[in-house]
C-alpha cells in the first residue's frame, strides 16, 4: 500500500509542475497557440516523469529498509550516532558563519553551502562510525569487560570466547563445557554458520558429515546452554577469508578466539590475540607416554617412510610404527621410543615388540 501512495503522490506531484510548467514558458512561445493545449501535454510529460521518479524512490526506499533490517544493532546505533554528530557539527560552523552579513545576490550560494555542508558532514559521520564507532560504544560499555561494583572497584568480567568452524567441528566443545572449566559466553559468528552451511552442503561425503555435525552440535548447545551460546551478526564484507573476519571480531569484542587451525592459531597470536587451542588443552590432560611404555594397536595404513606403518590409538592419537608396514590389519604390540604433540595434535612413535632399539 505504501509503494503505490509514493507512486500516486509523485505522479500528480509530476502532474501539477507540469501543468504550472507553462508559466516559465516565454510569452512569444505561448501567444499563438493554444494554452491548454500545451499544458495537457506538460500534464501528461510530468506524470511520466513523476511515475518514473516514484518508482526510483521506491526502490531506493526498500533497498534502504532491507540494509537497515539486515544490518547489526551496534553498527545500526553506531551509524546514527555518526549521521547525527555530523550534523550538529555541520550547524555549529554554519551557525558561525552565517552571523556574519551576507548580501541579497548571495542569499542562494548561502542556501546551497549549507546543504551542501550538512550532506558533507554527515557522510563523514557516518564513515567515522563505520571505522571507529563499534569499538567505541564497546568501550564506553564498561560492562563488556569490566564492571564496576558498589565498593568502587573494578574487578574482571569473563572474557567473550569467539569459536570458529574448527573447534566446532571437533565435537569436544560441549564435553568441555560440561565440565564447567570453560566460563563466559560462546561468540559463534554468522560468516562461521554460513561456513558450515557450504561444508554440510559438500559434494565429499567426509566434509559433508563434518559439517552435519558441526550444526547438529551447536543446535544442541543451543538448547543445553542457551543462556552462554550468542550468535553473533557482525560481518565484515571487505574481508574475503573467514579467517580474517575471527581476528577482527576478535580485536573489536575483545575476546579470545578458540580454534584448532594451526594457521589461524599462529596469525591471530602474532596479532596479539589470546587463542585457545583444545589440541593444546587435550595435551596437557593426556597421559604421557614415556619411552619403554607398551601399547596394544592394529595397524592401519603404511607410513610416508619405507616400511612404516600407521596405527592410532581411541582417542585419534597418531602412532608411527617402525617397521609397521609388514604388519597392516593386524593386531600386535609396540613399544613407545618417543613423542611428538603440537597444537596440530600428538603423535607417538613406536617399534614392534621384540625389535632391539637401534643404536644411536
Amino acid at each position: 500500500m505504501l509503494d503505490i501512495t509514493v507512486i500516486i503522490l509523485f505522479i500528480l506531484a509530476g502532474a501539477g509542475i507540469g501543468f504550472n510548467s507553462t508559466v516559465f514558458l516565454p510569452q512569444s512561445w505561448t501567444a499563438n497557440v493554444d494554452l491548454g493545449g500545451v499544458r495537457l501535454v506538460t500534464m501528461g510529460f510530468g506524470v511520466v516523469v513523476g511515475a518514473g521518479a516514484g518508482a526510483i524512490v521506491r526502490s531506493a526506499f526498500r533497498r534502504l529498509e532491507r540494509q537497515i533490517r539486515d544490518m547489526p544493532t551496534d553498527s545500526l546505533l553506531s551509524r546514527s550516532v555518526g549521521l547525527i554528530g555530523g550534523l550538529i557539527l555541520a550547524n555549529i560552523l554554519l551557525g558561525t558563519i552565517f552571523l556574519f552579513p551576507f548580501p541579497e545576490s548571495l542569499v542562494f550560494v548561502k542556501f546551497l553551502a549549507s546543504i551542501l555542508a550538512s550532506l558533507l558532514f554527515a557522510y563523514l559521520g557516518i564513515t567515522l562510525a563505520d571505522i571507529h564507532g563499534r569499538t567505541l560504544i564497546r568501550r564506553l560499555n564498561l560492562g563488556s569487560s569490566k564492571s564496576l561494583n558498589e565498593s568502587g572497584q573494578f574487578q574482571n568480567i569473563s572474557v567473550p570466547k569467539i569459536v570458529d568452524t574448527s573447534c566446532i567441528i571437533d565435537g569436544r566443545l560441549e564435553e568441555l563445557l560440561s565440565t564447567r572449566f570453560l566460563e563466559g559466553f560462546l561468540i559463534v559468528p554468522r560468516f562461521v554458520l554460513d561456513e558450515l552451511q557450504l561444508i554440510s552442503d559438500s559434494a565429499d561425503t567426509e566434509r559433508r558429515a563434518k559439517g552435519r555435525r558441526g550444526l547438529d552440535l551447536l543446535s544442541h548447545l543451543q538448547t543445553t546452554y542457551a543462556d552462554r551460546l550468542i550468535f553473533h551478526d557482525l560481518d565484515y564484507p571487505k574481508l574475503n577469508t573467514v579467517d580474517a573476519k575471527l581476528v577482527r571480531l576478535a580485536q573489536d569484542l575483545e575476546g579470545f578466539l578458540m580454534t584448532n587451525d594451526f594457521n589461524l592459531n599462529k596469525v591471530a597470536s602474532l596479532q596479539g590475540i589470546v587463542v585457545l587451542n583444545m589440541n593444546d588443552l587435550a595435551g596437557v590432560l593426556k597421559p604421557r607416554f614415556q619411552p619403554g611404555d607398551t601399547l596394544q594397536v592394529k595397524i592401519l595404513r603404511e607410513g610416508k617412510e619405507a616400511q612404516q606403518g600407521v596405527a592410532y590409538l581411541e582417542d585419534g592419537t597418531m602412532v608411527v610404527v617402525e617397521e609397521g608396514s609388514t604388519h597392516i590389519g593386524e593386531q600386535t604390540g609396540v613399544t613407545v621410543t618417543s613423542a611428538l604433540q603440537t597444537s596440530a595434535g600428538r603423535m607417538i612413535f613406536a617399534r614392534l615388540q621384540g625389535k632391539p632399539v637401534p643404536k644411536a
